[in-house]
């Protein structure tokens, strides 16, 4: 453990997808993680994730089995929230984005975590003033929006509020670096910078779609082959959920007022016949 790292101790709530990978890269960094979740199988299920996703690292050639086997040695598991919490220096909540459930958490959380504690929210969209409203200590308060897959993807976003301290953008820049992210420095705006400009992209990507001006594949191939962007907006899309680009669609239309967010019928209709994306099989590919 280095001493630059102040986050000892961190507890990530959530061990879907996002909380699985926060998990990993924070234990990767030499850190203690407990992985909390409402039940011993989401949580069993989020540790198997992190163990598959390290053993592909060993298959290929990245991961030691030695660096494998200390980095699931550095999580533990939990399921009651406040056990989980109690002792850490940093709480990173990765559950579902619904406002009334992370503000009810951050709420619960800053009544009972130490003054220093640093209290960071995962969400991609909602207002961190909302999220963090009436929760105690709001200078520790920040948001640490990460990308999927957690491992791989290099940007770490990290958004203040009006409340947000000097001393708690720069502990979480520093430790961004321990994780081997690139942090980035945004104000609470609906969206942010990654999203609002991602859903935006993604949006007019379907429109297009919708009206024939090219195929998926192709309209894919002009960002990919045009503008260097690693994949396309709509294979990005199937990626991501339509069902969950669609929510933030919707929230950003009614925050921002501008026409560009609208959900073109295309998306709504998709979402409907239950074809989400890449985890439902089919979306604007077939997975």
């Amino acid at each position: 453990m280095t001493s630059e790292n102040r986050f000892q101790k961190v507890a990530v709530l959530g061990a879907g997808t996002m909380g699985a990978g926060i998990a990993q890269v924070c234990a990767q960094a030499g850190s203690t993680v407990v992985l909390c979740d409402i039940s011993d199988e989401l949580v069993a299920s989020g540790r198997e994730r992190i163990r598959a996703f390290l053993q592909k690292g060993v298959d290929r050639g990245k991961t030691t089995e030695e660096q494998r086997d200390a980095t699931l040695a550095r999580i533990a598991s939990a399921t009651d929230r406040a056990a989980a919490c109690r002792d850490v220096d940093l709480v990173v909540e990765a559950v579902p984005e619904r406002l009334d459930l992370k503000n009810s958490i951050f709420r619960e959380l800053g009544e009972l975590v130490s003054p220093a504690c640093v209290l960071a929210s995962n969400t991609s969209s909602l207002s961190l003033a909302k999220v963090f409203d009436g929760v105690a200590g709001s200078e520790r308060c920040i948001g640490w929006h990460f990308f999927n897959p957690v491992p791989l993807m290099k940007l770490l976003e990290l958004v203040r509020t009006e409340a947000t301290s000097e001393g708690t953008i720069a502990a979480s820049q520093a430790y961004a670096s321990l994780l081997g992210k690139e942090p980035i420095l945004v104000k609470d705006s609906p969206g942010f910078a990654s999203s609002r400009l991602g859903v935006c992209l993604g949006l007019e990507a379907i429109r297009m779609l919708e009206s024939g001006v090219a195929s998926a594949e192709d309209i894919d191939k002009a960002m990919v082959l045009g503008y260097g962007h690693p994949m396309g907006p709509l294979k990005l899309t199937d990626l991501v959920g339509l069902d969950v680009r669609l929510a933030i669609a919707d929230y950003l239309k009614d925050e921002l007022g501008l026409a560009g967010f609208a959900a073109p019928e295309l998306m709504r209709r998709m979402v409907a016949e239950g074809k989400l994306g890449k985890k439902s099989g089919r979306g604007f590919y077939t997975w």
